[in-house]
């Protein structure tokens, strides 16, 4: 990890003059309390550790002039560390490290230093820790990787004194070799993203890309963002969090999409004594800001400006806020019991009505879609057709269908362990953090070919057992006609005494499974809505989950029911 950015030298503070980058890395000699205060008021030194810290060693210079034979004329060392504290109004750290060393102003210029100098060492430390943990957090969510991130602003080694926040992070995940690319927001008006992230970035040899602010929505839209991490200037008890101007827009957009939104910042950017982020002042800056760039005017002359140089984000937009003590905060309504972010629940799937004009399943808010399969799951887990995490079920929803998650087991399903994907393409919609089960392909068949409501495949044994013996070997799809049974009727068809039931060789490589049901049904128009795969299991579907679930437990009654008769090869089971 980098060195410190902040050094004392000689009575004086260096660092480098991030107004300057990336185009000119200078040196900026800081001597007396005057120019620290410039320096930070004028974003010389920002990021709301690295003000808090050059805040103290402001403390310190004024300490060393209000001395005169070895008394401190407190008084005005206190007033000096007012004007200090009063330069950036929003980020707590300032107030904070200039309050953590009036303590030891009595104490003359040294103890003031030693304090001061204690804080430096500590925020490396602070921060490696608060990086660390929030990259084990990123990597529980959103898997091991590789990861596309989006930052915004600069919360790296300039904006602290080392390793940094947000970026401390990104650093930790890249050396993990987790990181395969950071969208960078350029951070408008000051370009701090473009100027100084992206430096940053470069110079460790972190992959990224930049992009406008106003683009950050669309890259989660499109599936190019699997979380977001950004820094803070201060947060509230509550878990309300300000920061750079822009901040909130992002978590909206966040919100929508499921995506992770994780704000990492050390212990002294929590404001306990501050309840909610209505209390926060928002600091305005100049117009200039805003109607230019670089001498350069883009505005008409007179042109009013707002220009808030930060915004809060409400706690319920907070996935989580990571600290150098670990997750300190993490949202009910974004953050489940296991750690596991919340897509979004609120809007319903705009699907047209039934035949009847009554508001059909699919129009359900995918919460509780997302119930409705977990429940079904749990069922079926207990009969014994789900065993571990073998099956899946899926509810149409427009033109998606919400599909359960890979890799889970369903007696534990939960209506966030599911997964929207496109029916055209059976491509996970962005900003979702699991993926869908591997027979999903299966599923996208059913919907492109039927106006299925739900598909249920599961593993029940005697349809499995079943279904391996009436199989052929080679490609083909065989056929299974079944005939004079009453359970028949079950599968809804015109004509209920025989059905000829396809069965389908169980491919290692899904998709062409898929492949061939959609071939198939497209090929065979009144084909019924059951299908065998040899040693695979059985796929149902219906209009509802209840149908499409009625109609597996329905199509396992009826090989049972072969299977005890032993009419396994001839009439009325027959082998076509």
């Amino acid at each position: 990890m980098d060195d410190s950015s902040l050094i004392w030298d000689d009575g004086a503070l260096v660092t480098i003059d991030q107004r300057g980058l990336p185009h000119e890395v200078r040196e900026l000699r800081l001597g007396t309390v005057d120019e620290i205060i410039d320096a930070i008021t004028t974003l010389a030194i920002r990021g709301a550790p690295a003000i808090g810290i050059a805040g103290a060693f402001g403390v310190v210079i004024a300490t060393r002039a209000q001395t005169s034979d070895r008394v401190v004329d407190v008084a005005a060392v206190e007033a000096e560390a007012d004007r200090i504290a009063a330069a950036r109004p929003t980020a707590v750290n300032l107030a904070w490290a200039v309050d953590r060393v009036r303590a030891r102003i009595a104490d003359g210029a040294d103890a003031v230093l030693a304090e001061t100098l204690d804080m430096l060492a500590e925020d490396g430390r602070v921060n490696l820790a608060a990086a660390t943990h929030a990259a084990d957090l990123v990597q529980r969510l959103c898997g091991e990787g590789p990861l596309q991130l989006l930052t915004h602003c600069n919360t790296g080694r300039l904006a602290t004194s080392a390793v940094g926040t947000a970026i401390g992070a990104l650093r930790v995940l890249h050396e993990r070799g987790a990181v395969a690319d950071v969208i960078v927001d350029e951070t408008r008006p000051l370009l701090q993203g473009a100027r100084l992230t992206a430096w940053e970035l470069a110079e460790a040899g972190i992959p990224h890309r930049l992009t406008i602010d106003s683009a950050a929505a669309w890259a989660m839209a499109t599936g190019q963002v699997d979380a977001v991490l950004v820094g803070a200037d201060r947060i509230t008890a509550n878990g309300d969090v300000a920061n750079k101007i822009g901040t909130f827009t992002l978590a909206l957009a966040a919100r929508h999409h499921g995506i992770p939104f994780i704000v990492v910042a050390p212990e002294s950017t929590r404001d306990t004594a501050m309840a909610t982020g209505a209390q926060i002042v928002v600091e305005q800056r100049a117009a200039d800001e805003v109607t230019g760039f670089g001498g350069v005017a883009s505005a008409p002359a007179g042109t009013a400006v707002f220009n808030p140089a930060f915004d809060v984000t409400p706690t319920d937009l907070v996935t989580a806020v990571v600290t150098e003590n670990g997750v300190v905060y993490r949202n009910s309504d974004t953050f489940d019991a296991q750690g596991r972010a919340i897509a979004p629940t609120g809007a319903t799937v705009a699907t047209p009505l039934d035949s009847h004009g009554d508001i059909d399943d699919h129009r359900q808010p995918l919460a509780e879609q997302g119930r409705a399969i977990a429940a079904t799951a749990r069922q079926l887990y207990d009969r014994g057709w789900m065993p571990g995490t073998a099956g899946n079920i899926s509810v149409r929803a427009g033109d998606d269908a919400l599909v359960t998650a890979s890799g889970l087991s369903k007696g534990e399903l939960t209506e966030r362990d599911t997964v929207l994907v496109g029916v055209a393409d059976t491509v996970a919609r962005p900003g979702q953090n699991r993926k869908p089960s591997a027979e999903t392909s299966i599923h996208t068949a059913v919907y492109r070919t039927r106006a299925a409501g739900a598909v249920v495949h599961v593993h029940s044994p005697f349809a499995t057992a079943l279904a391996t013996t009436a199989a052929r070997p080679g490609d083909a799809v065989t056929t299974l006609r079944i005939t004079g049974y009453e359970l028949l009727k079950g599968f809804g068809l015109r004509d209920a005494s025989t059905v000829d039931v396809p069965v389908f060789p169980n491919w290692p490589d899904v998709p062409r499974i898929g492949a061939d049901i959609e071939t198939y049904l497209r090929d065979n128009p009144t084909a019924p809505p059951i299908l065998f795969i040899t040693g695979h299991g059985i796929t149902t579907w219906g209009d509802t989950l209840a149908q499409a679930r009625d109609r597996a437990e329905c199509l396992e009654a009826l090989c049972e029911l072969i299977a005890r008769t032993g009419r396994t090869d001839a009439t009325p089971l027959e082998i076509g």
